[in-house]
């Protein structure tokens, strides 16, 4: 089958990454995850990926800690996920670079839009760590400016859950799921799909996202194919 998208950025979360053990890495889940990645690269389709650090740390938990300091601890969590997604494509054939908003070189190349971008022609798959590089900014926005900025066709927001609701579905059985949103509905029912900031940056790009879950990694791949899977918000 035919993807439907040329060129996607994908956001994977920390805790997708963590599995089962809740924190830290699960390398066999990364596995899953990066074989995936791969069969859709072989496609022909490229795929810049943004991750979270969350396995690691959470800023916004950081109590009466400094918030930019807290928010800098939260962007250095995001590397040491951004380098196992490296390694476990390598190990399984696909080229990997690491690119970072916050200058590291002994361990990621500094990110650069058009270096980037000729990484992806180049059928090597970009992973950007660091968020914006900025305190203050959740990753949700680091993936719709880094989506902006490469012009990929669409945000992939891959999540432990299975679309946009109108309420926690945890925690209330009669929660229903939306198909389809506007960015401005986000905004005034008070959707907790990603902050207002990322949801502002998708929607003056004009740029589309694909709400859906990663327990299952094919997931990608029906996204990737056109499928009906989550919630498309657009």
């Amino acid at each position: 089958m035919e993807p439907v998208y040329k060129r996607i950025l994908l956001k994977v979360s920390g805790e997708v990454l963590a599995g089962s053990k809740g924190t830290g890495i699960d390398f066999e889940k990364v596995n899953e995850v990066c074989k995936v990645i791969c069969e859709c690269a072989a496609m022909g389709t490229q795929i810049a990926i943004v991750v979270g650090g969350g396995n690691f740390w959470r800023g916004r938990s950081s109590g009466d800690m400094d918030r930019t300091r807290a928010d800098t601890m939260g962007m250095l969590a995001t590397v040491i996920n951004a380098l196992a997604l490296q390694e476990s494509l390598i190990q399984l054939g696909n080229d990997a670079v690491v690119m970072t908003a916050l200058d590291m070189q002994r361990v990621a190349l500094p990110y650069n839009k058009y270096d980037a971008v000729r990484y992806l022609n180049e059928g090597r798959v970009v992973i950007f760590g660091c968020g914006t590089g900025s305190p203050f900014f959740s990753t949700d926005s680091g993936a719709a400016l880094r989506a902006n900025e490469i012009e990929a066709d669409v945000f992939f927001k891959a999540t432990n859950v299975d679309g946009v609701y109108d309420k926690d579905p945890n925690k209330y059985p009669d929660a229903v799921k939306y198909d389809t949103l506007t960015y401005d509905e986000i905004l005034e029912k008070h959707l907790m799909v990603m902050d207002n900031t990322a949801a502002a940056l998708a929607q003056n790009g004009k740029l589309p996202v694909l709400v859906f879950n990663l327990d299952d990694p094919e997931n990608i791949r029906r996204a990737l194919n056109g499928e009906k899977i989550g919630t498309i918000v657009k």
